[in-house]
């Protein structure tokens, strides 16, 4: 990416940080220093940089390597200085108000979560202590509402989708938010927008003046999916795995459309969450969906689903082709039952106390290549652990592919050795090159996929 035009500026909180005490503020620059400060910099470059056709999180950093955030002290609070700043994250000299609100929420969640490892207040030796710690980190960032009807939807899908399924995502948005459904999503470009996009006008339509449009990212993959200016509610969570749990407690209806690696990570995720024994009566709706062009794409991935986990697996989704309507009411109909069943069981609306997550599901998975190597991809084990081991192997292909640490890994070592039994290779191997004939691992228009994997049997 070459490098583009900048701007110095001066910018006070928005939506976040507005109203702190002095210990506060001087907490914020004991943070926002050292160590710290290097995450909160590529957070804050990949905002700022809203809009951007790349997917590669090291071409972004390196396209503004004079690139500066301060935090300054003043009597009212604090404010940031900002140097060699994206340009076109300004209107006339002003920063663009949406890019404003999630700056300053990039600040709040990265020194909250560091304030909260340094005292030393989260347990991370139990399963529970996880949860506490993003039930804090969202109520935190205001993200939980008591009392609040269940209605929020979570939707999951690739950043590199076609026009045609995009537009899609759009129809289905706007069907959910016509029966006064809310949009959650991993805040990016595609999928990750269109839902949003279409909610934003039939909300309009229903005069519904409060939609929410939530947006759940971290750190190792914010650069490559910067947020889209339609979020209005920006949360970073500080790995993958609390950001997946994030998604799974706070919503209530899950819509899983075409997608790459990332997609099939999300949804192994969650199967392996909905196999679990624990989890066997508790209602959750999954829907699979797509235009007509996207059915082949579709029927591949049940067909793995299958092949993998099972038929018990298939039974906890319903696959809805070309058909947005339908879509929005069945998923509507699946949140009225969420919603009687958490009364019945006196569980919260505003988070999923009930559901049950394994602890191999919350530690984070770093995708190095002894990792990826030592991954057990047998049938040896029960089906949602062989799920959790899956969901690791699509977890790194996303980050050999987009963040910038998997991208210099394979720089270094080559591409990531994958091993586990011949069949579950075999379909492993006919997904992910489905996913490459179909441009699914790379936003259109990038060069050549050079695959960052090799699988062996």
């Amino acid at each position: 990416m070459a490098a583009r035009k900048t701007i110095n500026a001066s910018v006070n909180p928005k939506g976040s940080l507005e109203t702190l005490s002095q210990r506060e503020v001087q907490q914020l620059r004991e943070t926002g220093s050292g160590s710290v400060y290097a995450l909160f910099r590529q957070c804050a470059l990949a905002i700022l940089n809203t809009g951007s056709h790349s997917d590669n999180a090291k071409t972004i950093l390196e396209a503004y390597p004079d690139f500066e955030i301060h935090i300054v002290q003043q009597d009212r609070g604090i404010r940031l200085e900002l140097f060699n700043a994206p340009a076109d994250a300004f209107v006339d000299g002003e920063m663009i108000a949406s890019t404003r609100e999630m700056l300053f929420s990039a600040l709040r969640d990265i020194v909250y979560t560091q304030s909260e490892l340094e005292n030393k207040r989260v347990d991370f030796s139990s399963s529970q202590g996880i949860t506490d710690y993003v039930f804090h980190l969202l109520r935190n960032a205001r993200t939980l509402r008591a009392g609040a009807e269940p209605k929020i939807v979570v939707c999951w899908g690739g950043h590199s989708i076609s026009t045609e399924e995009y537009k899609y995502t759009k129809k289905v948005g706007h069907e959910l938010g016509l029966r006064g459904l809310d949009i959650c999503t991993g805040c990016g470009p595609g999928v990750m927008k269109g839902p949003m996009k279409g909610a934003t006008i039939s909300h309009a339509k229903q005069r519904n003046v409060h939609g929410r449009y939530l947006g759940l990212t971290e750190p190792g993959i914010i650069a490559a999916e910067a947020p889209n200016p339609i979020v209005n509610e920006l949360v970073i969570l500080p790995d993958i795995e609390k950001r997946l749990e994030a998604f799974v407690r706070i919503g209530h209806g899950i819509i899983i459309f075409p997608g790459g690696a990332g997609t099939a990570e999300e949804l192994l995720y969650f199967l392996g969450i909905l196999m679990h024994p624990d989890n066997q009566n508790i209602p959750f709706p999954l829907i699979m969906t797509g235009p007509s062009s996207a059915a082949a794409y579709l029927e591949q991935l049940h067909e793995f689903i299958g092949a993998t986990l099972g038929e018990a697996a298939q039974q906890r989704y319903s696959i809805i082709i070309n058909d947005p309507e339908q879509v929005a009411r069945e998923m509507a109909a699946g949140i009225k039952a969420v919603k009687q069943f958490r009364r019945e069981h006196n569980d919260a609306f505003h988070f999923n106390w009930l559901l049950k997550i394994d602890e191999s599901f919350q530690h984070p998975f770093e995708p190095t290549h002894a990792h990826m190597a030592s991954l057990k991809l047998t049938r040896e084990q029960p089906a949602h652990e062989l799920a959790a081991n899956l969901r690791r192997a699509f977890s790194g292909i996303v980050a050999g592919n987009v963040k910038d640490k998997g991208i210099r890994l394979i720089e270094q070592h080559g591409p990531y050795e994958i091993t586990g039994d011949r069949d579950i290779m075999q379909k492993l191997d006919t997904l992910l090159q489905a996913f490459v004939d179909q441009h699914r691992m790379k936003l259109p228009g990038n060069s050549a996929y050079v695959p960052c994997y090799r699988l062996t049997k």
